[in-house]
């Protein structure tokens, strides 16, 4: 997600807006405001309503500290300020493991926009100023496994956090090392029948399963050359091999859209391929990732 979503325009605008009036409440009962905070052991609020004028210190410095829970709704939505609710009744009880920061969508587009978010409410988890992962439920007895998951992570690397303890150097599997050393010496051929040859004796083994996707992706997309890029949007074929040329340039976002582009344009079994090709390709991507979040949005458009 960091690499997609860029809050650094934020940041520049902070300084200059600091003395903004802060804005009448008109949130719905029990939604948060910027006089409705719960001190979380110390000074510092459990919840806080933030603006663009606050965004830098409440939610990018804050997040060097701890885990800061940035929570974009609407106060025309009743579903949305339930949300924040049930984030903050769970922020309030955390013991200060993390911190909600709600944002009026509608009072701040700059934050939405840097969010590159399309609708409420969005969920994202903040960590050393950079998004690290977007909530997708509903419930509130979802939230707590959500959180333990980052911090399981990256707990670690905020300021005072307890170093962690030394641990064994694990014992590398011999067969793991030598597929590994014909991978980087560019061997991907080689490794790749090292790697398919560890799955097919331990088919549960998600890890390798994950490198032979990567390293089969890696050999399609070296085979193509720039010519695929001018396919036609109804050329299914020109069009997957575009795809893996983009992906193979960091462009993903193009990447994906080319092949929706196809999923409209084909029908019968050639729609079919492109979808299989498609679900493959967001595998090599976290899910949580904002354009495979968006692609699959735009899938589900292009199926139904």
């Amino acid at each position: 997600m960091a690499g997609a979503v860029d809050l650094a325009v934020l940041k520049e605008r902070a300084d200059a807006q600091r003395a903004q009036a802060a804005r009448p409440s008109s949130d719905p009962a029990g939604a948060p405001t910027s006089g409705e905070v719960t001190p979380t052991g110390g000074s510092a609020p459990a919840v806080v309503e933030v603006t663009e004028a606050n965004f830098e210190a409440d939610v990018l410095t804050r997040s060097t500290q701890q885990l800061v829970v940035v929570v974009l709704w609407s106060p025309r939505s009743a579903a949305t300020a339930q949300l924040v609710q049930l984030l903050a009744s769970a922020a309030q009880q955390s013991g200060g493991r993390w911190a909600l920061a709600a944002v009026d969508a509608d009072a701040n587009p700059r934050i939405v926009q840097a969010f590159q978010a399309q609708g409420v409410p969005l969920v994202i988890a903040i960590a050393q100023g950079r998004p690290v992962a977007e909530f997708e439920g509903r419930s509130e007895a979802e939230i707590e496994p959500w959180i333990d998951s980052i911090l399981a992570q990256i707990g670690h690397t905020f300021a005072g956090a307890p170093a962690e303890a030394p641990t064994e150097p694990e014992e590398v599997d011999p067969r793991l090392a030598a597929a590994e050393e014909k991978f980087n010496s560019g061997d991907l051929d080689g490794a790749l029948v090292a790697y398919r040859e560890i799955a097919a004796a331990e088919p549960n083994n998600t890890e390798v399963a994950s490198l032979i996707r990567n390293i089969e992706f890696m050999a399609r997309a070296n085979a193509h050359d720039d010519s695929v890029l001018e396919s036609a949007p109804n050329d299914v074929d020109g069009q997957l091999a575009a795809a893996d040329k983009l992906l193979l340039d960091q462009r993903p976002e193009e990447a994906f859209d080319r092949i929706i582009t196809a999923i409209k344009l084909s029908d019968g079994d050639e729609r079919t391929r492109a979808r299989t090709r498609l679900l493959e390709l967001f595998e090599l991507f976290d899910p949580a990732e904002t354009f495979v979040v968006a692609a699959r949005r735009k899938l589900a458009a292009a199926l139904y």
